[in-house]
């Protein structure tokens, strides 16, 4: 007769080898930049800022990045403060990747015609908040206004003229050499495309106007679904159809205070939020 281990030893082996699996799904979670799904709920993000709630994104291992146009804050899931950094205006949409977050800049005018602009991304350390490299964009002609990864590239997209009936999307290798504009047929949208993010095999864009809209569209840049859906402040993907969506309200004393809510994604139905955290 072989040998048999005794039925308590054998649960703990289960046991053992249970929670390491669980362990390295989380792990290759945080590894693509998309946190576990569980980990992250409706939250309000400590302090009041002068400028508006341009973006969210999370680092897939329980912190929360915020820009407020004029201040990057970095928080806990529960929307305790852990780091501010100052930055110059205006700082758009961020994305967070292999320990750093990438932010849309543009120091000139939005939604203007080509040469009026002054498109960057800035680089800031994950940890710290602090900065660690700029890189010039100009390409984007109307201003850089948000940024998503993927794949070994970075999509940057912004502004739009008035009657212009395409969005512009810039593809960038990781050092920021451009690969090529994609031409995205979406109709005139106000102010071209606010948040950007990449989840679920799809890239995703939010725009701003009376009806705001949120964007799917395909690794071959083709546009496959269109929602009345507001995530033009905030679009952090946590993976299998679950979103971070930002929102802000300005104050009496002409300060915004603001937060994050729950979103989950039909593929029919489009965004629903989830009302209980």
């Amino acid at each position: 007769m072989g040998f048999r281990l005794p039925l308590m030893h054998r649960r703990i082996l289960f046991l053992i080898l249970f929670l390491g699996f669980v362990s390295s799904r989380l792990l290759a979670a945080a590894d693509l930049g998309v946190a576990p799904s569980s980990l992250f709920g409706t939250t309000t993000c400590e302090g009041a800022y002068a400028g508006h709630l341009q973006g969210v994104c999370t680092d897939g291992r329980g912190a929360l990045y915020w820009s407020w146009s004029d201040n990057l804050v970095k928080t806990d899931v529960q929307g305790r403060v852990l780091a501010t950094m100052p930055v110059a205006y205006h700082h758009g949409d961020l994305c967070f990747q292999d320990g750093r977050i990438y932010v849309a800049v543009n120091f000139g005018k939005f939604n203007e015609p080509a040469g009026q602009a002054d498109s960057w991304v800035y680089v800031y350390d994950g940890d710290t908040l602090a900065e660690v490299a700029r890189h010039p964009v100009p390409e984007v002609v109307h201003g850089a206004g948000g940024i998503a990864y993927h794949d070994g590239v970075f999509l940057v997209v912004g502004g739009l003229p008035e009657g212009v009936d395409e969005n512009y999307l810039y593809a960038y290798d990781e050092s920021f050499r451009l690969l090529q504009r994609h031409v995205l047929a979406s109709g005139y949208t106000v102010k071209g495309i606010q948040t950007a993010a990449y989840a679920d095999g799809a890239w995703w864009f939010a725009t701003y106007g009376d009806t705001r809209y949120v964007m799917r569209v395909d690794d071959d840049f083709a546009l496959t679904g269109r929602w009345v859906f507001d995530a033009s402040l905030g679009l952090a993907p946590l993976g299998n159809g679950a979103w971070l969506i930002g929102h802000n309200e300005k104050s009496g004393d002409q300060l915004h205070r603001g937060g994050v809510e729950r979103v989950d994604f039909d593929a029919v139905k489009g965004p629903r939020l989830r009302r209980k955290p």
